[in-house]
């Protein structure tokens, strides 16, 4: 299928060929039949793609900070393969549309193949010929409704909420400040409402159209017509909202609000404008300042965009579906008029051009259709006027050099999952290997398969996971999803016959695991490596043998500075995935275990109240201890991971992989590395993983160290409930 993309570092825009996204449970497979371009958010991001290095990184200080603080603790290398994985990287566009259900997912029972849904999310509601909506994101097309004016379903929802955030009543006079296409749709939507408009825009043409549509009066804003409108239609007192629709970088928008705006009137913010508040203006008239949350509430939820989880009528009326299926019933009951907002409407295959001509000012308008191939057979020929071609940034899809292949029979290699830390921190090591073939990815997302077998030179994309897992040519599976979905593809993935590579966790609870067990028995196939790549570090290597065997009981103490998680991660989502620890604390146990020489029998962990910071004692055979706190709670520039061994008169100590010391008693060894060049080890275990699959010899960790290490780490949760230590062997 078709999608529209860009290209965040290089600007290019391109119709790319992705494979279909798979038809997930909780949600429906919709085909297209007419998309919207958000004619303000959509440009701005066109445009800041194709700024220099230097103005992205003006146009969004937030990134640049989370960038400076994955420096201090990943190191240059790391965090610069990460940024420029996330910028050389195709994104997709467009959030609003309009199509027929084609496939219904398991849990799906209010619509059914055929229906016409109105969709939204920047995620799911892509122009694409086809997309993969959860269930809260979109809702059925009332019947009187023509597709083309459904698709404006999202951008509604958007105007609806701001206007719900203003509180308007009978009566009222409202100023709209920017008449771009969510300013057009306030405008209505207050009139709808018995609410007198009052609107602003330097453009005549949108200043004329809103007059058309029902507002009382409308002029540019440096222009005295506003002023006087406002004082003519409130008896001087001012209105009792300003809506601010506007974007750029003015400051004048919100100046104009405490200008015009009553003694405690409400001033809401839907678009992205300029927020100086002249605070003697808005003190003085102690102006109520509200913003609006895009389509209403459910919004950057996951448990309730992605879950499907709805929240109760009784507690929340008006959330982003019902806003959306609103928005939907004012437009067919004629309350709102979309038409007359089409500036163009134009075919899918044409979607680049229409893009280069808005971003080049050639195309002015207010709202742009793409109408897909489908949609076109059945209106018939399209009564536009054609589009004219002009030369644009060079897109399409793009061919990958092929992969090396020093060897005759490559180790081919399968990748189920694409995110982040699948290609920053695992593709670059195997891309240019020898004796490698990345034969196939697999993403339920289209795009995210197109991005890495673009930049990675697989062999073929596609969302069929049964399809890979039949495949006699591929010799292993890297499943890189997920936490949730980890033990179940892993389980699969052995019963193929594949060998596998699974990120840490292995399972997230003890019937996964024994599910991962029970396939390796059946199958008879234990050829199965977990990602915990720090036994591997170079620094840690070189410091374990420097510190040598050890005679007696041993004292390890690991002190992991885990950091506070950003709001809307999925790593929150514990119902789903698990908690942080459960998810990462592998990693830990393991390096422990593995300095330890041994898999721990005993697990006793401490919670303080209040926060997710936790103390684990993991007991060993010899008597030995190690000692994990893992902490959310510590400050951001200290080093996220420190550990100390003590034991037979030595010390061991190792600083963030920075650093690696053992001190004897007698002289002091010291091993360091620039910060910039920070190994946890992740090359030396993946080509450790890839010599074992080649030559047939053990995997690089035992199954039975994979498992007593997820036991113990499962163990934590059961030892925090009973207040008592607990044995593997109770934990199993």
């Amino acid at each position: 299928m078709k999608q529209v993309v860009q290209n965040y570092k290089s600007g290019e825009l391109a119709l790319l060929d992705v494979p279909v996204p798979g038809c997930k449970p909780g949600g429906v497979l919709v085909r297209t039949a007419y998309s919207l371009i958000s004619t303000g958010t959509e440009l701005m991001k066109v445009s800041e793609a194709g700024m220099s290095m230097l103005g992205k990184a003006r146009s969004r200080p937030d990134q640049v900070a989370k960038v400076v603080q994955s420096v201090a603790t990943n190191g240059v290398p790391a965090t610069y393969r990460k940024v420029m994985g996330k910028l050389d990287s195709y994104t997709p566009l467009g959030y609003s549309l309009c199509g027929v259900v084609e496939q219904v997912g398991d849990g799906i029972d209010d619509v059914k193949a055929g229906d016409l849904v109105a969709c939204a999310g920047n995620e799911h509601a892509l122009h694409a010929e086809l997309n993969w909506v959860p269930k809260n994101l979109y809702t059925p097309v009332p019947d009187s409704l023509a597709p083309r004016h459904a698709a404006f379903g999202t951008v509604g929802s958007i105007a609806l909420q701001g206007v719900r955030q203003g509180e308007s009543r009978l009566g009222e006079v409202a100023l709209v400040v920017g008449l771009g296409l969510i300013g057009q749709l306030v405008a209505q939507l207050l009139t709808a409402s018995g609410v007198r408009v009052v609107g602003a825009d330097p453009d005549p043409a949108r200043c004329e159209l809103a007059e058309r549509l029902g507002a009382a009066a409308c002029g540019d804003p440096a222009s005295p017509a506003v002023e006087s409108a406002v004082a003519e239609l409130t008896d001087g007192h001012g209105v009792d909202q300003v809506y601010l629709a506007a974007g750029g970088g003015s400051n004048q928008p919100v100046e104009l609000a405490a200008r015009l705006c009553r003694d405690r009137g409400r001033v809401v913010d839907i678009g992205k404008c300029r927020l100086d508040l002249p605070w003697n203006a808005y003190y003085e008239k102690e102006l109520d300042v509200r913003f609006s949350r895009s389509y209403g509430p459910g919004r950057y939820d996951p448990e309730y965009e992605i879950e499907g989880r709805d929240y109760p009528i009784g507690y929340v009326r008006w959330t982003e579906r019902r806003n959306l299926a609103c928005f939907l019933d004012l437009v067919a009951r004629g309350r709102v008029d979309v038409e007359p907002l089409i500036t163009r409407t134009a075919d899918f295959d044409d979607a680049v051009e229409t893009y280069q001509r808005l971003k080049d000012g050639e195309l002015k308008a207010v709202a742009v259709l793409f109408r897909y191939p489908e949609q076109a057979a059945e209106d018939g020929p399209s009564t536009d006027a054609p589009v004219v071609s002009v030369p644009v940034v060079p897109g399409g899809a793009r061919s990958s050099a092929a992969p090396v292949r020093a060897a005759k029979t490559p180790v081919r290699l399968a990748f189920v999952g694409a995110g982040n830390y699948a290609t920053s921190m695992l593709l670059p090591h195997l891309a240019q290997r020898d004796g490698v073939e990345l034969s196939t990815v697999v993403t339920t997302t289209a795009l995210s398969a197109a991005n890495a077998q673009r930049k990675f030179g697989f062999r073929e994309a596609t969302t069929d996971l049964d399809a890979v897992l039949g495949d006699a040519s591929v010799d292993a599976v890297f499943v890189v999803t997920r936490h949730s979905s980890h033990a179940e593809l892993t389980r699969k993935a052995l019963l193929a016959g594949k060998a596998v590579f699974v990120e840490k966790p292995l399972a997230l609870t003890a019937e996964e695991l024994t599910g991962v067990l029970d396939a390796v028995e059946e199958s008879g196939n234990d050829r199965l490596q977990v990602g915990f790549n720090r036994r591997f570090a170079p620094l840690l290597q070189e410091a374990s043998k420097r510190f040598g065997a050890r005679t007696g009981p041993a004292s390890l103490r690991y002190l992991v500075n885990a950091g506070r998680l950003d709001h809307g991660s999925w790593y929150l989502q514990q119902g789903t995935e698990g908690s942080r620890f459960a998810g990462e604390g592998g990693h830990f146990v393991d390096t422990a275990s593995w300095l330890l020489g041994a898999d721990p029998v005993s697990v006793y962990a401490l919670a303080p109240s209040g926060n997710e910071d936790l103390q684990v004692v993991l007991g060993y055979p010899d008597g030995s201890t190690a000692t994990i706190s893992y902490v959310t709670t510590g400050a951001a520039g200290f080093p996220k991971e420190t550990l100390d061994l003590v034991a037979d008169g030595k010390v061991l100590q190792l600083d963030d992989f920075v650093r690696s010391s053992v001190y004897d008693g007698r002289k002091r060894w010291v091993s360091s590395r620039l910060p910039k060049a920070r190994d946890k080890g992740q090359s030396a275990e993946l080509a450790a993983f890839v010599r074992a699959v080649r030559t047939g010899g053990p995997m690089p960790v035992p199954i039975r160290s994979l498992v007593a290490t997820t036991a113990a780490t499962l163990a934590v949760r059961a030892a925090l409930a009973g207040g008592a230590p607990v044995t593997l062997a109770e934990a199993r």
